[in-house]
């Protein structure tokens, strides 16, 4: 449940977003983090305590306005690269992703980058292994073998990769594969398979085609929460 204690950045109205021009304190709503956390709020002096995330900070910002609505996130991931001056990157993919990773793959290349990667199915370990039950597999009675996210980190690490760019891993092995990553990672497939790999429009369509994303908790309408909160606002 939505309180006023704890940042809520989801309910803040379309006509206030007052952190875009830089107005939280006046016109932030009770919940907008700068009302619930501001000592947790970093400013622009934390980024250069350490001289590689200001370095990020700044290119992304500069490839995010150089390529607003032109780029696509392909080009992004090339211009971000390039800009870091990065030299190798690494691609986490799913085995079903193989053939797309490929032409990736031979972008990068094309743009002076060298490139390792690596198939969640790699090394081949049996499910059974990390003890899974014949009847928890897709395919109960066949041989099925674990996606292994540690190791596409440790053979990306071992590579030396300095960015490394997730293309369809699934849910909770992305998460392991970010967790032991040494190098950035950016994500440019996020895997689902109902609806071609655009997450996004379960969101769209949660009050029609997609109703069952709901849980037995479903509001009777969005909650929105009021722009002036009890708490600052």
């Amino acid at each position: 449940m939505t309180t006023y204690e704890t940042p809520s950045c989801a309910y803040c109205p379309d006509t206030v977003r007052a952190c875009r021009s830089g107005e939280s304190d006046a016109r932030g709503p009770g919940y907008c983090p700068s009302k619930t956390d501001a000592e947790g709020i970093v400013t622009a002096e934390d980024y250069f305590r350490d001289p590689f995330e200001a370095r990020v900070a700044q290119v992304s910002a500069v490839v995010e306005s150089e390529g607003y609505c032109k780029w696509t996130r392909v080009e992004e991931i090339c211009q971000f690269a390039k800009r870091m001056g990065f030299r190798k990157v690494g691609i986490a993919t799913c085995i079903s992703f193989v053939d797309l990773s490929r032409v990736l793959s031979a972008i990068f290349e094309s743009h002076g980058l060298e490139v390792a990667s690596v198939a969640c199915k790699n090394g081949g370990v049996p499910k059974e292994e990390i003890g899974l039950k014949d009847e928890e597999k897709i395919r109960p009675g066949n041989f099925e073998a674990i996606c292994n996210p540690l190791s596409q980190a440790e053979l990306l690490n071992r590579a030396g990769c300095e960015l490394n760019v997730i293309v369809g891993l699934c849910v909770g092995h992305d998460s392991l594969f970010i967790r032991h990553s040494e190098g950035l990672v950016t994500t440019l497939v996020a895997k689902d398979r109902v609806l071609a790999h655009n997450p996004v429009g379960a969101l769209q369509l949660a009050d029609t085609y997609y109703s069952r994303v709901w849980g037995p908790d479903k509001p009777a309408k969005l909650p929105k929460l009021p722009a002036e909160g009890r708490k600052g606002g």
